[in-house]
């Protein structure tokens, strides 16, 4: 039977071994739904391919559906309380002076590539309940059950923070649908939570018996946490949050490891280094980690991921530089963090050591011997220009052999320990358990050297504040601004370029006119603000 995606979703399943589209085509040269899951080799492949499409999530110049322009990961840092955004790209720049809109592409990019997630994990969902499938063994259906449902929960966590009500969708239409209704949040929560309680249950456990960047238990379990919080369920949160941490499996990295631990460093920055984000390369913090090594089979391309771009600064466009590792290789520098970030840190934090905060440029360019080795001065306007600027060094990347390259190919840690904590102490805080919270607090202080928190100092706002020092360009600011009701408030506080400009109605995004456009068998009303 020929499946369809409706009009809403807007996205192609871009499964690697499936042909599913919202057009009625049978292309010869792919394999069908109905061929491909019908072994566990089947559904294997087709695991796959729903990592491979789980990569695209900042996917930026390309072809396929969900390319747009620059890096959709900016809009989700810039024009808040960490970072403002540069003048280098004006398609950023509503997301500054939020004139965004229904009509705003990187808005309708994040909508159908979350649908495209879901769809696709859906599907995984869905053939593994029938009959005729051959399974290697007894736990195959529900370790792949597992795994999508983990995604579709990771899909619609974007849906839920950005868009707020979304349809809540579970299978793949047999008929071509046009009257989706949007699902209440809570109730979409709800469900998430369901799906992340099975992928928790079925998952693996022993994260040193899978392969870098598979899920575990404890990844499923880690964004349960969070989602709790988000529903407002905080002792769940914090059973949850405490069951990783003491698991036995993490640990804070708090000494030297990995392929640069007999060169200058601290332990903190080990972890951003190249080679250096998986648990087989010594790094015993992070829960998750996505494979995106630069020229290695399976692993992203060019266009994947330019988190380097965003907030590694063009000092190469001042004369007397030339693209340089030790500068964090070609970035664009099209967000920078705001000062008080970087002025939150204590002197000895090991956080705010020049190995994780680059604060000065000197001239390296040899040719240029007027200049060569004497410092630059950082002006606002080359900060404003994208040339120069204080910015952390987690996204440095720059492949020997190609210095220009555009991407940004380490592999990216989406969850680790020290975040685990930090949810924990939010769960507290919310809790009013604030003893707890500042435990929680100082156990990620005491790994960089910082002075201990005291009790009558924790609040969600220093709870922030910490999240921004130890998460800063990890976390998903905008989600964590939604989810603690701080968006509107911090960004005034914070961000003097925002300002003026952001209303309460910016806490959510506006729906897609194009899905608002499609789904005429039922008329949505946009999100207030929007209309």
């Amino acid at each position: 039977m020929k499946k369809y995606i409706s009009g809403i979703l807007l996205a192609l399943v871009l499964c690697s071994s499936c042909s599913e589209s919202f057009l009625d085509e049978n292309p010869q040269s792919f394999e069908s739904a109905e061929q491909t899951y019908k072994t566990t080799k089947g559904f294997n492949a087709a695991l796959n391919g729903l990592f491979a499409y789980s990569r695209l999530e900042f996917e930026t110049w390309n072809d396929n559906i969900v390319a747009q322009g620059a890096c959709a990961y900016e809009v989700l840092q810039g024009g808040l309380d960490i970072c403002y955004v540069n003048n280098v790209d004006g398609t950023l720049k509503p997301f500054q002076l939020y004139t965004f809109d229904a009509t705003n592409s990187y808005i309708a990019n994040r909508w159908k590539w979350a649908y495209g997630l879901i769809t696709n994990a859906n599907m995984m969902n869905n053939y593994a309940e029938k009959t005729d499938v051959t399974w290697t063994k007894e736990t195959d259906k529900i370790f792949f059950q597992a795994n999508a449902r983990f995604f579709r929960a990771y899909a619609y966590r974007y849906l839920t923070y950005l868009y707020g009500d979304v349809p809540w969708v579970d299978k793949v239409e047999d008929k071509y649908r046009l009257d989706f209704e949007r699902t209440p949040k809570a109730e979409v929560l709800k469900k998430m939570i369901e799906d992340l309680e099975f992928a928790a249950k079925n998952l693996p456990e022993n994260p040193n018996s899978v392969k870098d960047g598979e899920l575990t238990k404890w990844a499923a379990l880690h964004m349960l946490s969070e989602i709790c919080i988000f529903a407002g369920d905080y002792k769940k949160a914090e059973t949850v949050a405490l069951e990783v941490i003491n698991s036995s499996y993490y640990k804070l990295m708090d000494t030297r490891f990995g392929k640069d631990a007999s060169k200058p460093g601290d332990a903190f920055a080990d972890m951003f280094l190249e080679k250096n984000q998986n648990r087989k390369g010594g790094n015993l913090e992070s829960i998750w980690v996505v494979q995106a090594e630069y020229n290695v089979q399976g692993g992203s391309t060019n266009y994947n991921d330019w988190t380097r771009r965003a907030w590694v600064p063009g000092y190469y466009n001042i004369p007397g530089f030339q693209i340089s590792q030790a500068y964090g290789g070609r970035g664009l520098g099209q967000i920078r963090p705001i000062e008080y970030v970087f002025d939150s840190y204590e002197p000895l934090d090991m956080r705010n050591s020049a190995y994780n905060i680059r604060r000065e440029f000197f001239y390296n360019d040899p040719k240029n011997t007027g200049l060569f080795g004497k410092k630059h001065t950082i002006t606002e306007d080359n900060m404003d220009r994208g040339h120069a600027f204080p910015t952390t060094t987690k996204f440095d990347y720059m492949p020997e052999n190609a210095p220009t390259y555009e991407g940004n190919q380490k592999d990216k840690m989406r969850s680790r320990l020290a975040e685990t904590y930090l949810l924990l102490a939010e769960a507290y805080i919310k809790d009013n358990q604030i003893d707890k919270a500042a435990e929680a607090i100082n156990k990620v202080r005491a790994r960089a050297g910082a002075t201990a928190v005291k009790q009558a100092d924790v609040n969600i706002d220093y709870l922030l504040d910490e999240r921004a020092r130890e998460l800063l360009g990890e976390e998903m600011r905008r989600f964590t601004l939604v989810r603690t009701g701080k968006l509107v408030e911090r960004t005034k506080k914070y961000n003097s370029k925002s300002a003026a400009a952001i209303k309460d109605h910016h806490v959510l995004w506006p729906v897609p006119q194009g899905v608002i456009d499609s789904n005429s068998g039922l008329k949505w009303e946009n999100n207030p603000g929007y209309n």
